[in-house]
């Protein structure tokens, strides 16, 4: 199991020390450094700008969400950035959720997994670079259909890197994590826990069975996992550290019955911790959701404490799905952690 390093998306300003963990990552022969966008900071200016001074370790996005640029956009970026990289960049791509795409980007939330089967197939026609791209689906028409009738189908002016630039889907529902290992190179989890390995093995085989002949290899499918690793003589303050990350995503960043945040965590068992999570959350009151996050709950999905128990609950990670532990920690430790982790 490989190690990369999630920068996340940003508070209110730059997070402190992003750059110089970027830095530490590819020094320390890392395998990937990753950013994130919701509704503030996007994912690919600050990979460009902070990646443009690695050598190795590859930058991927994790996640570029569908509804902030079109699939031909968004395959622009990506080819811009694999060139600029030397051949180095992942494109991670997620769905998002209704609170961020109706809010945020105005648009519709219908069928997102024919929306993101739709895009996929864009973005490898625009990456293949075999004809101008068309397209007739539900969701994107290229050229687009009832305008002025003088769109024209189009190819990349630019020859991709690579026609096989890789690309990775963050998915969190039983049909979304299928639909990943059916049409992606990777998968992007969230919450992944040890215990739920049998069942994300099986879902990942489900999709991997509708695989087409000329998608890449089942054995070179990717699964990254976000795991939040807090270094700390004491376990509860450790935990302390990864609970608000925990109630923001249980409470907060989704509506009332479409957070599939929180649905991943009901599956996992919590749904009774979730739903006072949720309801201080709702309410405004986050120092009391945050107090209602179970320390089970951090450990099943994060790494906490002193370094001999961080060393004890390794083989149970090493032995699931995951292919790359993508460390989510305080910039400063991530030397620390990197060589406890390795």
């Amino acid at each position: 199991m490989r190690l990369g390093y999630h920068t996340g998306y940003w508070p209110a300003g730059p997070p402190r020390g992003a750059q110089e963990a970027v830095l530490a990552a590819d020094r320390l022969g890392l395998d990937s450094v990753w950013t994130a966008e919701a509704y503030g900071s996007d994912a690919f200016t600050p990979l460009a700008w902070w990646g443009s001074r690695t050598t190795t370790v590859r930058l991927g996005t994790a996640i570029a969400q569908l509804a902030a640029r079109t699939p031909t956009a968004t395959a622009m970026a990506a080819l811009t950035l694999d060139h600029l990289s030397g051949g180095r960049f992942v494109l991670g791509l997620g769905a998002s959720g209704p609170q961020v795409v109706e809010g945020w980007y105005g648009q519709p939330y219908p069928r997102p997994l024919a929306r993101t089967r739709e895009y996929v197939a864009i973005v490898r026609d625009v990456l293949a670079r075999e004809a101008p791209v068309t397209y007739d689906g539900d969701f994107y028409q290229l050229p687009y259909v009832g305008g002025s009738g003088l769109g024209k189908a189009l190819r990349s002016t630019v020859h991709p890197l690579r026609a096989d630039l890789p690309i990775h889907l963050a998915a969190e529902g039983p049909k979304n994590v299928a639909l990943a290992a059916e049409i992606a190179d990777g998968w992007l989890p969230m919450f992944y826990s040890p215990r739920m390995d049998a069942t994300y093995r099986e879902l990942l085989a489900e999709g991997f069975a509708r695989r087409g002949a000329g998608a890449s290899p089942v054995e070179e499918f990717e699964v990254t996992a976000t795991v939040p690793v807090v270094v700390g003589d004491d376990v509860e303050q450790a935990a302390d550290v990864v609970r608000p990350f925990i109630a923001l995503y249980a409470g907060g960043m989704g509506a009332k019955g479409a957070n599939f945040h929180r649905d991943v965590l009901d599956r996992l068992g919590y749904a009774e911790a979730c739903d006072e999570i949720q309801a201080h959350y709702l309410a405004g009151r986050r120092a009391e959701a945050t107090a209602a996050v179970p320390l089970e709950l951090v450990q099943d999905v994060a790494l906490v404490g002193p370094p001999d128990a961080i060393r004890a609950q390794l083989p149970a990670w090493k032995g699931t799905a995951i292919t790359t532990m993508l460390v989510q920690a305080d910039p400063r430790t991530l030397p620390v952690v990197a060589e406890l982790l390795a």
